[in-house]
């Protein structure tokens, strides 16, 4: 049923609505009184829906102009980046102390079936960063990242009651990764949009998060397993990740406005030779980087017989040379250019891929490890740096990374 309103448009309205509609217009009420149900239905719904995510989307503001480069707000924004890498990849980069607890003292699976979880958990981190990068850019980074720490939350608190294989795949191989996937891209993008020549800088403050991460989870696992068990164990691993996630969602802000119009994939990207090359050489190393996070604590344990507290602290000097692995390299990146720093650590990374071969016994496995964790950290570091600087257009920062973090998921 049609009518026509005061403005001399037609109006499509039920049939139920249109004696009411009649009435009311006959008895001269506005016309503001006189709306009827056509447009409390999919019109209204959609208007109600522009207007709720309007309330949690970034304001369109004035664009602000370059970089400031410095400054205490871009700071600021590095070090509480810094968290959110401490949660993501600080926790991933110790899933070498969870894959030998699972296959020892749990049981649920082989150490190949349980070496999944943690590459599906990677896996999805980096595929959800498409469309969480492109949420970032449209002005959605607090909602995205809001959604993204309560449901890598939610994941915590159920791997602490996990007993089977499927249960532990779910909950951190699916559910965390999901999370992590949500605020993960979005904060390396944000972060990168408040620095140019000192980029490289502010991302070593920002990807060290992974080094000091991954040295607290496995010092928690090693001070509680043996007492409070595995459950306490991880829900007190959840209460510090809640505790930075929310600081983050307190102070993390964009810089820049919303890019309303693109799409969700940029394929045009892919036409850059330099990005697309880039993208591949990411795709081969990081195809080998992470076997050491993922497998220096079972390989001490079951093949050179280590006890689980001597495993678990050369996990932590894996992590703890990071440290020095991705600031120290990254600040001299500043001033080499991070491409000239980049491929030397791959190559080094390379050749210690190989030289684990080599190591017979505890004592060399110690030298291996604290080398493997410089070269892993120094890939990790530059890889965002490197990236980002490929994009022109500071508002297409979020899509791009994004697009190249998935692309090198599939490793």
């Amino acid at each position: 049923m049609e009518a026509k309103n005061d403005l001399g448009l037609t109006e499509s309205m039920p049939e139920r609505d249109l004696e009411a509609y009649t009435a009311a217009k006959e008895a001269g009420e506005p016309l503001e009184a006189i709306k009827t149900s056509a447009s409390r239905g999919p019109n209204q719904l959609t208007s109600t829906l522009s207007r709720t995510l309007s309330k949690v989307r970034t304001s369109d503001t004035l664009d602000p102009g370059p970089p400031p480069d410095g400054g205490f707000q871009a700071w600021a924004t590095a070090v509480l980046t810094h968290l959110v890498i401490f949660n993501t990849w600080g926790f991933i980069n110790s899933f070498g102390l969870f894959q030998s607890y699972y296959v020892d003292n749990m049981q649920i699976g082989s150490p190949s079936a349980v070496a999944w979880i943690g590459t599906i958990q990677v896996w999805i981190l980096f595929n959800v960063g498409t469309f969480s990068g492109r949420a970032t850019d449209a002005g959605f980074f607090k909602l995205t990242f809001t959604l993204g720490a309560v449901i890598s939350l939610f994941g915590m608190f159920m791997l602490s009651l996990c007993k089977t294989y499927w249960q532990v795949f779910l909950a951190q191989g699916v559910c965390i990764g999901l999370g992590f996937g949500l605020v993960f891209v979005p904060s390396i993008a944000i972060v990168s949009t408040y620095f140019l020549k000192n980029r490289s800088i502010a991302l070593g403050i920002t990807v060290t998060g992974s080094a000091t991460g991954g040295l607290v989870f496995p010092a928690i696992a090693r001070e509680m397993l043996p007492t409070s068990g595995f459950g306490w164990t991880v829900r007190t691993m959840a209460f510090v990740q809640m505790a930075c996630f929310v600081v983050c969602i307190l102070f993390l802000k964009p810089r820049l406005p919303p890019r309303k119009a693109g799409p969700i994939v940029e394929w045009a990207a892919f036409k850059e030779t330099a990005y697309s090359l880039y993208l591949l050489c990411g795709f081969f190393f990081f195809w080998s980087v992470y076997i050491g996070f993922f497998y220096i604590t079972s390989f001490s344990r079951n093949v050179l017989g280590a006890s689980q507290s001597t495993s678990i602290s050369l996990l932590l000097a894996m992590n703890g040379v990071g440290v020095v692995g991705r600031l120290a390299v990254n600040i001299t990146a500043n001033y080499l250019g991070p491409i000239n720093i980049l491929w030397p650590f791959i190559v080094a990374s390379g050749v210690m891929g190989f030289g684990w071969i080599g190591v017979h016994n505890i004592a060399g496995l110690w030298p291996f490890t604290c080398i493997y964790g410089i070269t892993g950290a120094a890939l990790q570091g530059l890889w965002p740096v490197v990236l980002t600087s490929l994009t022109e257009d500071p508002k297409k920062v979020g899509v791009r990374t994004g697009m190249g973090f998935a692309f090198v998921g599939f490793v």
